[in-house]
Order: C-alpha cells, then structure tokens, then sequence
C-alpha cells in the first residue's frame, strides 16, 4: 500500500485542482482555504513518503509536478476571476508554465533527451506562489480587505515567477546548445 501512497496523493491534489477552483468561484471561502491547504499538505507528504519508503516511480516524478502546476493555475485563475488577482498575474504564471510545457514538448519531439535539473528558484517561486493564495485565501476566508497586501503579493509573485522562468530558460539553452550539432 505504502508503494502507491505517494501517486494516490499526487491524484488527489490533481483532483483537488478543479475542485478548488470551484469552491473559490462559489463563495465557499473557507472550505476552498482548507481544501488548498491540504492539497499543500499532501504535497510535501507523498514527497517524504517516496524518499522515505523509496516508492519513486517515473509516473510520480511526472505526476507530482502536474498536480502542483494545476492546482496554482486553477487557483490564480479563479482568483482573477472573483477579482482578486490582476490579470498580468496570472498571465506570467499561466504564461511561463505554457511556454515550459511547450519547450518541454519540443525538446521530446526533437529527441534531444535532455532532463532539466530542478533550480531553487523554482521552489523559491513555487512557495512564493503557494504562500500568496494561501494568503488571499486567507483574507477570503476571514471576509477581509487588504488590498496593499494583495498587491505586494502579486508583485513578489511576478517577480519570482519570473526569476525562476528566467533561471529554467538559461539551463534549456544551455543544455540544448550542448545537445545540437553545429
């Protein structure tokens, strides 16, 4: 059982994407805060019940990440659309996460074989992005407005999401200049 753990957790916080999104476009404040949360638990759990147990599979390193992009893109996405992200927030998560899945699919279907490493500004950039709808969710939850938070929040979300965009398309370059003939 321990050995699908990890996979069934990635599952659940793929299915808690939409369903979260949902929640957030309803109203239900408070219930969408804590469904986020524990798909944020369950993140960092299934990630220590792998290594622990060493339950790694190709599908989970795979999977994992999907459900994490998903769940920040369905979130940011009805947060804009209950007006409490801009629009040029979720335009440069939603952009930088369409571009790398398209240089992803290109270096595939080229055959170059190349594994990106993962940066610690991407996971700076992906708790930063947790950390701000965790927050918005927050004062959602809590029925307060505090909109110098909220755009400071944007702001440094942008910023990192941009840094880690930057950082990724470096490495591409570089490992794909290294894997073409010239």
């Amino acid at each position: 059982m321990v050995r699908h753990l990890p996979n069934l957790l990635s599952a659940l916080r793929l299915l808690a994407a939409p369903f979260t999104a949902w929640l957030i476009l309803s109203g239900h404040d408070t219930v969408s805060l804590l469904v986020f949360a524990a798909a944020g638990l369950s993140d960092g759990l299934d990630g220590f019940i792998a290594r622990r147990w060493g339950v790694t599979s190709g599908f989970g390193a795979w999977l994992d990440p999907a459900a994490d992009k998903l769940l920040m893109l369905f979130c940011f996405t009805a947060l804009y659309a209950v007006h409490i992200v801009p629009f040029w927030l979720v335009a440069i998560v939603v952009g930088r996460d369409l571009v790398f899945a398209l240089a992803w699919g290109l270096i595939k279907l080229l055959g170059l074989g190349l594994t990106t490493p993962t940066l610690f500004v991407g996971k700076l950039s992906t708790a930063v992005q947790v950390v701000t709808i965790l927050t918005l969710l927050l004062l959602l939850a809590l029925d307060l407005d505090a909109p110098h938070l909220s755009l400071a929040l944007a702001v440094a979300c942008a910023f990192f999401t941009l840094l880690a965009a930057a950082g990724y398309a470096t490495v591409m370059m570089r490992l794909a200049g290294k894997r073409v003939p010239q």
